[in-house]
């Protein structure tokens, strides 16, 4: 029998109670799992206030530094706070433990395993794989009850043989049409096609997107927001040491010669 004698009538039956309630279930279902993942993501932990001088130090070298060729900063206060730095850097002013002791090793890098903040950012992303993952779970097991073998939708452009096993998944019937979706595949469709409307009433930035579900935890829980990673400041205060001494060569002050600059420019010769 050729699949063009084959002919089916949906009750619209089909329609109002096994299409229209697998797609809004999905989208009710994605939308809640959103809000359920901002409820598990736990605050930022606020920074102390000597890990934020040490980090506050750096970047205010690296704002002299980057204006040093054309500085607003006149050449005593900018020799002075260049100064300054250097000493400071040198000393371990600003460090958040104190200056270094002598003959003291410097501490090794914190394990992952046994620092509190990376488990606590692997163990957020472990929660969020399992709200990712468990309603879908049990969509499909829903579905698979409740639905399985049912024909719900004809696509309404052709498609060739290739897509058969795709869109009818659980429907057995070599001669059907290609067009026709099963509810698996209406499941899987929908597990994939939905991320649009998501990012449309969610934003972009959100945790409903079905696509994520299919990483494995340990993906996700890289994925997940990291606390920064333990930097060495007292090395990174030495080469900025070294760095300022380089911008000194390149210091230019903007206000070298503006005397001349404005009656050059706004004088009038008589």
């Amino acid at each position: 029998m050729s699949s063009s004698a084959v002919s089916l009538y949906l009750d619209p039956q089909i329609r109002d109670w096994v299409l229209f309630p697998i797609t809004l279930v999905m989208i009710l279902v994605g939308i809640l799992r959103h809000y359920v993942v901002l409820l598990l993501q736990s605050p930022p932990k606020k920074l102390s206030n000597e890990a934020i001088r040490e980090q506050r130090a750096l970047v205010r070298s690296q704002i002299i530094r980057a204006t040093s060729s054309n500085s607003p900063i006149p050449p005593t206060f900018y020799r002075s706070i260049s100064q300054h730095l250097s000493q400071a850097y040198a000393d371990g002013t600003f460090l958040k433990d104190g200056p270094p002791k002598e003959g003291s090793t410097p501490p090794a890098a914190p394990n992952p395993l046994s620092d509190p903040a990376a488990m606590d950012g692997m163990m957020s992303g472990m929660k969020t794989q399992m709200v990712m993952m468990v309603p879908q779970m049990v969509i499909m097991g829903w579905i698979n009850f409740f639905f399985q073998g049912f024909v719900l939708i004809k696509l309404p452009f052709p498609l060739t043989l290739g897509f058969k096993s795709m869109l009818q998944r659980g429907v057995e019937t070599p001669d059907m049409d290609v067009r026709w979706v099963s509810s698996l595949s209406w499941y899987f469709l929908n597990f994939f096609g939905l991320n649009g409307l998501y990012r449309l009433i969610l934003g972009g930035e959100n945790s409903a997107d079905g696509s994520r579900d299919m990483t494995t935890p340990f993906a996700a829980a890289a994925a997940a927001p990291q606390p920064p990673q333990a930097q060495d400041f007292n090395k990174l205060f030495k080469a900025e040491r070294d760095n300022l001494e380089f911008a000194e060569g390149l210091y230019s002050w903007v206000g070298q010669d503006i005397e001349n600059r404005v009656l050059q420019k706004y004088g009038h010769s008589e």
